[in-house]
């Protein structure tokens, strides 16, 4: 369960402000709500099925308290390339597209986080932790939740909660589980 956890609550609050987050607020605009739930749902479980299947090689490829340390040192890099913007490149929405709209937003939404941050944590999570069903389930549950918000409540939390104080949460989030992690392989 502690991969569950970890990966949950890294992932949904690096989500927060996060770009596809504000990608899935866009789309709710343009199509029913249901469908942009639907289409990024199977998006979420792409990205993330991609990512933990990624991490879970190369965890098994390399001794475990190597990864432990590659993936603290991840998450301090995600980190501080969080506080920097991260990735600062506007979402592009296709005004027409020949799919449905599930299929343009599970499309666009996998585009979208493709080497995003999240995804490259789920990676490291995966590699690092022994149980990538937990890790999996906990990532794509805290995204659909984190992604959820944005859908119904998009326009709330931009007038409430500035997208730079969520940006320093995520980096904060992904500094201290780094620290934590650093700690626990060159201490303990």
């Amino acid at each position: 369960m502690e991969a569950f956890w970890a990966s949950f609550l890294l992932i949904f609050f690096a989500e927060i402000g996060d770009k596809t987050q504000f990608l899935i607020m866009a789309l709710a605009g343009r199509y029913d709500s249901r469908r942009v739930f639907v289409g990024m749902t199977l998006g979420i479980i792409v990205v993330h099925a991609l990512a933990v299947l990624l991490g879970a090689t190369l965890g098994s490829l390399l001794p475990t308290e190597k990864m432990a340390l590659v993936a603290s040192i991840l998450f301090i890099c995600f980190g501080i390339w969080s506080l920097n913007g991260g990735n600062d490149e506007e979402e592009d929405v296709c005004k027409t597209s020949r799919f449905g709209p599930v299929a343009t937003v599970a499309l666009t939404f996998i585009l979208g986080e493709m080497g995003d941050k999240t995804q490259l944590a789920a990676v490291a999570l995966a590699s690092e932790m022994s149980s990538w069903l937990w890790v999996f389930a906990g990532a794509v549950l805290g995204m659909i939740i984190a992604d959820g918000m944005g859908l119904v409540a998009g326009n709330y939390l931009q007038k409430k909660i500035s997208p730079s104080t969520m940006q320093k949460v995520s980096a904060a989030i992904f500094i201290l589980f780094g620290a934590a992690g650093l700690v626990q392989c060159l201490f303990l």
